[in-house]
């Protein structure tokens, strides 16, 4: 009852007629010369050589994201097993699920369906956030266990106010398909503390592929956050933080579609610097995080009485996540620093459903699964000299996790052989990283070796009908994950020219792979995991230069590999070699560009094994897609941005994508077709 009372404070409509008032306000003549933000096509590589910052708020081609995982294949090595219209699971180099660590605000954000329709990214509106952080490979043991893959990170920084003022930014876009967003991003406040509101509203109907066809991919989405901060001296800083959201989303590649996805979030965090000669920082940070996802098949579409579902149904699941950091950063000597501390994390995951509409609600909630998680971790940064660097990091995690189920899932269930079972395990990690500046050249060179023990998340030890031959289920048999893995690169900006190139090869123990045949009855199947090892390899490289007169090329090129070493073929759920190429005309008020985009064919793949999103159809063409956009200064605080993607109208599929459903006239095997030729305007404002 309580999460009702929360949405019914936040109504969406508050939010739009809020961003209208802002963008309402007298603007400022537009007679000086201003640098227009940059659409970007590539990542901005700006801290470190591994580390990618960048800022959510600069306009992006393909359209404005409608979630954390449509923002992130904008990223050179990302990529996204497709849903449709939103809430596309997050790929890197291969990589899913919990080998990357996902944080908003150094927290942990979980979903809770077991075939993640609800994955963490699909909680995060981008653009309510002032900086994304990327960690690629097994880099850091600051941000929590497991980030084989990487780190992502999604913050928003602190206000500061030297006096009593105020500020805010909003956003309004329209596009093809109804295609609707609203953002308002507001603080004020004093040199002693500060508010700040961010809230967004967006939503877009189902969308039209390349052929004319209509797409089930229709999504709604809102979400508010309100920060209340103290801040009595530079140094110290008291923060609280309150947010709800919600939404729904169609999907044509699922028996269900998701009707609903409440988040509810709460935090206080205490940080503390310069506390004397030795402890530079403090922070102490708790975080409290809610999903309840609503997945049925009558609220955005009608049953199939062909189907295996052939009456209303729906199933609601639920997370709840309670996590703690302690960290500490020390200046043990004047080139020796340390972070160091501990991070605490317990969720419970619950089910119900019920046949009907909405006779779910009526039933009591069962707990199937209890997770919890400590970690002590500790990464040294020494200077040897101006030019050189040695990066170290130690972590060890204490899991523990208990089988709650009862019953076995399916359309006949047994007695759980594991019920009330727990399992524990003590798992370290760490990384040793060399670093070079290279002045003549403008260039840093990196090597670094890294060593990552993840134990199973939910959706390997519970979601599966099947778990290693020989053992009870999943829960049973699904052993940790150990991933080794060298990463290597360099970056360089000389007269006017950026480059890059990261590259790495790894081993992974114990790799958890999904395997799919078909079940009992037509329309079913039937998942197992289990435990191979692989060997996985790849590099993204990229560029900028600037051409004179106001031209700007840029462009970047990604590629992975893998392979299974215990079955001897190709591993699954690897995307294709995938180009990028920007060109840029920029003056003082206007700019205009364009962007190529080419995805090579995929021939390494393997037959229905993948994870708990996706799986392997067979191979995938390639295909080619050019997008335009152009943006204009209107005056000092607006600026519109205009873009058609998919300018020729290009029929096409990802490689990593969802069988369409059955229920919507797509037949066995046949991927989600991505949208045709679309338009969207934007219009955006600092004040």
């Amino acid at each position: 009852m309580q999460s009702k009372s929360l949405v019914s404070i936040f109504r969406p409509r508050v939010l739009v007629l809020a961003v209208f008032a802002t963008l309402a306000t007298p603007a400022w003549a537009a007679d000086e010369a201003v640098v227009l933000p940059e659409v970007l096509v590539t990542s901005t590589r700006d801290q470190s050589p591994l580390t990618i910052v960048t800022d959510p708020k600069l306009p992006r081609q393909p359209v404005p994201a409608s979630d954390g995982a449509d923002f992130l294949k904008t990223i050179p090595g990302f990529s996204t097993i497709r849903n449709g219209g939103s809430n596309g699971d997050p790929v890197l180099r291969g990589m899913y699920g919990s080998r990357l660590n996902i944080l908003t605000d150094d927290a942990s954000m979980l979903g809770a369906c077991p075939g993640r329709m609800d994955n963490p990214l699909s909680y995060i509106v981008p653009e309510t956030f002032d900086e994304l952080t990327v960690i690629k490979g097994p880099q850091t043991v600051l941000w929590g266990p497991g980030a084989s893959a990487g780190t992502i990170r999604f913050d928003r920084k602190t206000e500061r106010f030297d006096a009593a003022g105020a500020r805010a930014d909003a956003g309004l876009l329209l596009g093809s398909w109804q295609r609707r967003d609203v953002t308002l991003d507001a603080a004020a406040g004093s040199a002693q503390g500060y508010a700040r509101f961010t809230g967004s509203h967006a939503s877009q109907d189902d969308y039209v592929d390349g052929n004319g066809n209509s797409v089930p991919s229709e999504w709604r989405k809102w979400a508010t956050d309100l920060t209340l901060g103290l801040t009595p001296s530079a140094d110290t800083l008291l923060e609280f933080t309150a947010g709800t959201g919600d939404g729904e989303a169609r999907y044509a590649g699922r028996g269900m579609d998701g009707s609903q996805f409440l988040r509810e979030s709460a935090g206080v965090k205490l940080e503390q610097r310069n506390l004397g000669n030795v402890i530079e920082k403090l922070v102490v940070q708790y975080n409290y995080n809610y999903a309840d996802h609503v997945m049925d098949n009558y609220t955005l579409r009608d049953p199939d009485p062909m189907s295996m579902m052939p009456m209303p149904m729906a199933s609601n699941v639920d997370r709840r996540t309670q996590s703690g950091r302690l960290e500490g950063t020390l200046a043990l000597a004047e080139t020796l620093q340390l972070v160091t501390g501990l991070d605490y994390s317990a969720n419970t995951h619950r089910y119900r459903s019920g046949m009907g509409r909405d006779t779910y609600r009526q039933r009591g909630w069962t707990t199937d699964a209890r997770f919890r998680n400590t970690g002590v971790f500790g990464e040294l940064n020494w200077d040897m000299n101006p030019q050189q660097r040695v990066i170290s990091g130690l972590r060890v995690d204490f899991v523990w996790v208990t089988d709650e189920r009862k019953m076995t899932s399916g359309m006949m269930p047994i007695p759980n052989p594991t019920a009330g079972q727990s399992r524990s395990d003590t798992l370290p990690s760490g990384f040793l990283r060399y670093e070079q500046d290279i002045a003549s050249a403008g260039a840093t060179w990196y090597a670094g070796l890294g060593h990552v023990q993840r134990f199973p998340d939910y959706w390997e030890l519970f979601s599966p009908k099947q778990g290693p031959a020989g053992t009870a289920n999943a829960f049973s048999g699904i052993q940790p994950e150990k991933t080794t893995q060298l990463d290597v690169g360099v970056t360089a900006r000389v007269a006017g020219m950026e480059g890059w190139i990261s590259a790495y090869a790894g081993r992974i123990d114990d790799y958890i792979l999904f395997m799919y045949r078909p079940g009992m009855m037509p329309g079913m199947t039937h998942s197992q995991a289990r435990n191979i090892d692989a060997r996985i390899a790849g590099a993204e490289l990229g560029g900028k230069v600037a051409l004179g007169a106001g031209w700007k090329l840029d462009g970047s090129l990604a590629y992975a590999w893998g392979e299974d070493t215990t079955l001897d073929q190709p591993l699954p759920q690897m995307p294709p070699l995938e180009a990028r190429i920007g060109l840029r005309y920029e003056t003082a008020g206007w700019s205009l560009g364009g962007l190529w985009r080419g995805v090579a064919a995929q021939h390494r793949y393997a037959l229905n094994q993948g994870n708990v999103v996706g799986k392997d159809f067979g191979p995938s063409a390639g295909f080619g897609i050019l997008s335009l956009n152009g943006s204009y200064r209107i005056n000092k605080m607006l600026n519109l941005t205009a873009g058609v993607d998919n300018l020729f109208d290009r029929y096409y599929s990802e490689h990593l994508n969802l069988a369409g459903n059955s229920g919507f006239g797509f037949s066995a095997g046949e991927v989600v077709p991505e949208p045709g030729r679309s338009f969207w305007l934007k219009v955006s404002g600092s004040f």
